[in-house]
């Protein structure tokens, strides 16, 4: 019942929203090829795998905090949560709908990377968590912070500045060596390059180092997330 709540909120942008996906993973794979021309093949298998992590938890960072912050706005969020509905629901609803919302865009990136640079992939059954933890902890975060902070405008700014970060700033569609090294560093405790390392190592071999501790730290943001949200949704009456 939840998960048609979600959607049906969404109706008049649920269509749009996944064209949206769609699009712009599949123009960032192919944008590569016009800014370069002739694309290393590593670069590609980066920006590659890279643009399906992206593409996967732009909707968790940066929308649903962004709706929240609609809701704050519009007064309409204090109704939403005395629904009798248990929390915990509600939030794996959402989840949900951020996996049926990024998965389209996240295959269509796949294959047009597939087709426009002949990419050498092993696909294995790693990807299935990887993608399900990686697609949890980003809803999750963007959920905490959602509903952490009270000022919609702070919660906007904060995701605006999230697409600048995860575009730009994280190891996500390039290699970490190539940012300074306390940036590097610094990216090791943060959720997004283990966000990419999880997802890039069930599709390739060899690229990826020390998985397991990608693992462990997406496990701890994805804990800790929880237990923010918890804490301030428990405390409203």
């Amino acid at each position: 019942m939840m998960v048609r709540w979600e959607m049906t909120s969404l109706r008049m942008v649920l269509a749009i929203t996944v064209i949206v996906q769609i699009v712009s993973g599949a123009g960032f794979v192919l944008a590569l090829g016009l800014f370069f021309g002739q694309v290393p093949p590593r670069a590609a298998l980066f920006v590659s795998t890279g643009v399906l992590v992206v593409t996967l938890i732009t909707i968790g960072l940066v929308l649903g905090p962004q709706l929240v912050a609609l809701q704050k706005a519009e007064k309409t969020y204090d109704f939403l949560w005395s629904l009798p509905v248990p929390r915990t629901t509600a939030a794996l609803a959402w989840v949900t709908t951020n996996l049926v919302l990024g998965v389209p865009g996240m295959a269509v990136a796949l294959g047009v990377a597939l087709v426009r640079y002949d990419l050498d992939l092993h696909l294995s059954a790693a990807i299935v968590p990887a993608v399900l933890l990686t697609l949890f902890t980003g809803t999750m975060v963007g959920y905490a912070l959602a509903h952490a902070l009270g000022n919609p405008m702070l919660i906007v700014a904060i995701t605006q500045m999230l697409i600048f970060v995860i575009i730009g700033f994280s190891p996500i569609n390039f290699p970490a060596e190539q940012l300074p090294g306390w940036l590097a560093a610094l990216h090791r405790w943060l959720p997004l390059a283990p966000m990419a390392d999880t997802v890039r190592a069930g599709l390739t071999q060899g690229v990826v180092a020390d998985v397991a501790r990608s693992y462990l730290v997406l496990g701890a943001w994805a804990v800790a997330s929880v237990g923010v949200s918890a804490a301030v949704l428990g405390r409203r009456e």
